[in-house]
């Protein structure tokens, strides 16, 4: 019964009790029962009582298991709150789904998106691992990427931290994969869907626009020009070799057999590529200092000026930004097909204006 039809119940009871007071000596007024049998006629129906309903239980929370690029199991019991992220890729990746708020601590690489650099660094990753520094953070998860080698997640597993490894993709559905784990991981998976979804389509648009393009240019990719006389390159069956087929070229490190070696000026000049990308731009060479290596002036690309600088992070850290990389290749390979589309205006224009307004 409400409180509203009990109050007016008590009041008519108490008017009554009154009323007939007046011929009757005073009688104690009774106590009002908490239910009521017969109430005096209202206006307002009376509810019936509701029937108590037993309180639905919480559903419990799936345990998370899965496999590594190292074939070793993880199991989180909830979504990693607290994580450490030891690589620039894992990094991008974790901000792009909507994780970015879960990263407790980076590694000094690890500078984007912006925001990244507001939080604390274990320091870098190419001496002795930071374990002491790592386990001051209290991680509930340490995800790494190649970088990391086995020894050293072996060294994190025996400090009793729980540590997920993520391989380099070899391709976009690689990279889809990665994606995924990291969302699953981080109960991010809707967000992950629809970053998917959305580079995807991007892939997609290129694969269109150069469905109809035989012209396939050769290219040197130039990591790491240190020693200009045997500069390091991708070799075959690499993502940036398989990226550079993607939009329509030939990778000249695909004639090594290793994935990341040096080329001998004197390969180079044999093979004559048509274009040279310097991923080694960020560190001071440039189209001008490459033409002036002994014995590149015989090579096509110089001599026609189609040396470019390229962002290494763009193909060289697997996260979302490598569809940022094909489109740019595409651009840099095809000008005549990419220059007056919409397609290049999210691109570096430094980087794709010097093929479309050289």
């Amino acid at each position: 019964m409400s409180r509203k039809v009990f109050s007016l119940v008590t009041v008519l009871v108490a008017l009554a009790l009154a009323l007939s007071a007046c011929g009757q000596a005073a009688t104690p007024t009774p106590e009002p029962t908490a239910v009521v049998t017969e109430a005096p006629a209202s206006p307002t129906p009376v509810p019936p009582t509701p029937t108590p309903v037993p309180p639905t239980a919480t559903p419990t929370q799936e345990p998370i298991t899965l496999t590594d690029g190292l074939g070793n199991t993880v199991t989180l019991e909830q979504p990693a709150q607290r994580i450490v992220a030891l690589a620039p890729s894992i990094t991008e990746s974790l901000f792009a789904i909507g994780a970015g708020g879960q990263i407790v601590a980076r590694d000094d690489n690890s500078k984007f998106p912006a925001e990244a650099e507001q939080i604390p660094s274990v320091g870098g990753l190419w001496g002795d691992l930071p374990l002491e520094t790592i386990l001051s953070y209290q991680p509930d998860l340490v995800i790494v990427a190649e970088i990391i080698s086995p020894d050293k997640v072996k060294q994190m597993q025996d400090a009793g931290l729980t540590v997920f490894w993520v391989p380099n993709p070899k391709d976009f559905d690689g990279l889809y994969k990665n994606l995924r784990d990291l969302a699953k991981l981080t109960g991010h998976e809707e967000e992950a869907e629809k970053l998917i979804a959305q580079l995807q389509e991007r892939v997609q648009a290129v694969e269109d626009a150069l469905a109809d393009v035989t012209d396939e240019p050769l290219v040197f990719y130039e990591l790491d020009g240190t020693d200009p006389a045997n500069p390091w390159t991708t070799g075959p069956n690499t993502f940036i070799s398989n990226t550079i087929k993607m939009a329509k070229g030939r990778n000249v490190g695909d004639v090594l057999d290793k994935a990341w070696a040096q080329i001998s000026t004197e390969e180079l000049v044999k093979q004559n590529p048509d274009i040279i990308l310097l991923a080694d731009a960020p560190y001071g060479v440039t189209p001008e200092s490459v033409a002036q290596r002994p014995g590149w002036d015989a090579i096509k690309a110089v001599k026609e000026g189609k040396v470019y600088p390229f962002d290494p992070n763009l193909l060289s850290v697997p996260g979302p930004r490598l569809v940022d990389g094909l489109e740019t290749l595409a651009v840099m390979l095809h000008p005549d097909v990419f220059c007056a589309k919409d397609l290049t205006q999210h691109l570096e224009q430094n980087l794709v204006g010097a093929v479309c307004n050289p």
